[in-house]
């Protein structure tokens, strides 16, 4: 790598890094309002984008990374901290689940083959600090593709893109199997669900 080309990505780094600590809130994150919560997140929106679309995907399909925000909103703003590592929360569907998901089913969903669920992520701190967090993804598999997840796979891109290897069972289905009856589906808070 050239001088000129290290330059430029330590100068885009510092860009975006200086972007996102400018991205605070009046108060920690489990005392901020919605309207302060969605502040938070309109201010990290580019950036997160940014960061989840650097480098190669690897064995994350990379067109996932590149369209979820063109899928249908599952939340109307950032759902409150509580899962995913107490982070704030924003879902998308991609066409093929949209339909069967925006009904919210906590009984008997059943998501259809080819469902991609994606979560944005993100955290404010005790200081107000804002800071992207990981994206995450749930795809429904052919039945009996993935018995011991119930034919879901899950997926994590980091907030500076890399591909996150995680063990799924613990990591991910372990907390998704107490949602058995809606077919291992978490929704938004119900405060921000679409449609709602």
């Amino acid at each position: 790598m050239t001088r000129t080309a290290i330059l430029a990505a330590a100068s885009a780094l510092l860009s975006a890094s200086t972007a996102a600590a400018a991205c605070t809130a009046p108060a920690a994150g489990e005392d901020l309002t919605e309207a302060q919560a969605a502040e938070v997140y309109a201010c990290l929106a580019a950036d997160m984008q940014a960061g989840y679309a650097r480098g190669p995907k690897r064995w994350i399909d990379a067109a996932y990374v590149a369209d979820y925000r063109s899928w249908t909103a599952a939340s109307t703003g950032p759902a409150a901290p509580g899962v995913h590592g107490a982070r704030f929360l924003m879902t998308w569907v991609n066409p093929v689940g949209a339909e069967a998901y925006l009904r919210f089913d906590e009984e008997g969903a059943k998501m259809p083959a080819g469902t991609v669920i994606a979560k944005e992520s993100f955290t404010v701190d005790a200081s107000g600090a804002a800071a992207p967090g990981p994206l995450f993804f749930m795809e429904k598999a052919a039945p009996g593709a993935s018995p011991e997840t119930g034919d879901w796979y899950y997926m994590m891109v980091s907030a500076r893109g890399a591909p996150v290897a995680v063990p799924v069972v613990q990591a991910c289905h372990d907390c998704h199997s107490g949602f058995e009856d809606s077919d291992f589906l978490g929704y938004p808070a119900e405060e921000v669900r679409a449609g709602g």
